[in-house]
């Protein structure tokens, strides 16, 4: 049996991150870690590194799919891991990205006010009324927390889809980060053996 690292428990820390943003939305914060992290890590490391071994939402759909079987197990449609859907994803992501971090920006110079919201596929608005106390902040960083917030839930879902749908980790092959991650490495491994 393969022995246990203090990493292999961090599908906890999706859990709990999920948990507080529920019931406060600042914490959406904490989820730049999950952002910053991979891209740090692949810049000097030359590896996929957080994904293999630090990833605790892929280790949730592990938890998930594999250990509680709520997964189906079969294979993926091949166009969901193919380069033209999976860096067209990550454009995608990248946009919705800048979009709120756009939407951020109005609010801090006051050319728009804040909207307490969190949406699902960018849409759907989910009717949480409690998550932010008004003036606990300046608004902008709470503009930021329920953009933010509501682009993790949303990726998140799609993870769980995908997950039922096909294996467990299906999402892994088409994750924003995980490209975003993917392609720095190349760069990095191009660029030193130069």
């Amino acid at each position: 049996m393969k022995k246990k690292h203090w990493y292999d428990y961090l599908w906890i820390w999706s859990i709990v991150y999920f948990a507080l943003g529920f019931f406060n939305i600042l914490f959406a914060w904490l989820g730049m870690i999950d952002f910053l992290l991979p891209v740090i890590l692949a810049a000097f490391g030359g590896n996929k590194y957080f994904c293999n071994n630090l990833c605790g939402r892929g280790q949730l759909f592990s938890q998930l799919g594999g250990t509680l079987k709520c997964s189906r197990c079969r294979p993926a449609p091949r166009w969901l891991s193919s380069k033209p859907f999976r860096y067209g994803f990550l454009l995608f992501f990248l946009a919705m990205f800048g979009n709120m971090v756009f939407q951020t920006y109005l609010v801090g110079a006051g050319a728009s006010s804040l909207r307490e919201a969190i949406k699902l596929f960018w849409t759907i608005r989910v009717p949480w009324g409690w998550t932010y106390s008004v003036g606990a902040v300046p608004d902008w960083v709470a503009q930021f927390s329920f953009g933010f917030y509501s682009l993790m839930l949303t990726s998140l879902l799609l993870g769980l889809i995908v997950m039922v749908l096909y294996k467990p980790r299906t999402w892994c092959s088409f994750c924003p980060m995980g490209t975003m991650t993917q392609g720095i490495c190349k760069l990095r491994n191009r660029a030193t053996k130069h």
